[in-house]
């Protein structure tokens, strides 16, 4: 399993490109290595998933009743937009316009860990994203969330 730690700024050119920091570089698996797939996330971030990662949540998704209307809007949003991405030679991504878009990504970037992918963000929607959450509220949030039982 690929598992993400750290947190890195970067700046994003005119173009839509940013330098992938050595630090997630060096996590990630030797075998596809420089293949992405990036999507919208469910905030207003994106997510990148290194292939290995990818291939088996597209795999479940690809199982799912394609007669059940709630499976096609699920599909519909989580897929809509998702792109392949290759570093190049400089170890640049870059980012499909419309996705730069539905994130409100301009130049300041974050990239987060978020254990099997990164999240793309806006640096003062992060920023904001923390500065409204109390440590009371991540306490019970942890609380609750890690007291659940897991499922396997």
């Amino acid at each position: 399993m690929i598992g993400f730690l750290g947190e890195y700024e970067v700046t994003m050119d005119a173009k839509g490109r940013f330098l992938l920091p050595a630090g997630f570089k060096k996590q990630l698996p030797e075998d596809g290595a420089n293949l992405f797939v990036i999507n919208r996330g469910i905030e207003q971030c994106l997510s990148l998933y290194p292939i290995k990662s990818w291939e088996p949540i597209f795999e479940n998704i690809s199982k799912l009743n394609d007669f059940d209307p709630k499976v096609r809007d699920f599909r519909r949003y989580f897929l809509n937009g998702a792109t392949q991405l290759e570093l190049d030679s400089a170890g640049r991504l870059l980012i499909p316009k419309t996705l730069m878009e539905y994130a409100g990504l301009e130049k300041d970037v974050v990239l987060a860990s978020a254990v099997d992918k990164i999240e793309i963000w806006d640096k003062s929607k992060y920023k904001q994203f923390f500065e409204t959450f109390s440590r009371d509220s991540f306490s019970s949030l942890a609380n609750e969330v890690m007291n659940k039982p897991t499922i396997n």
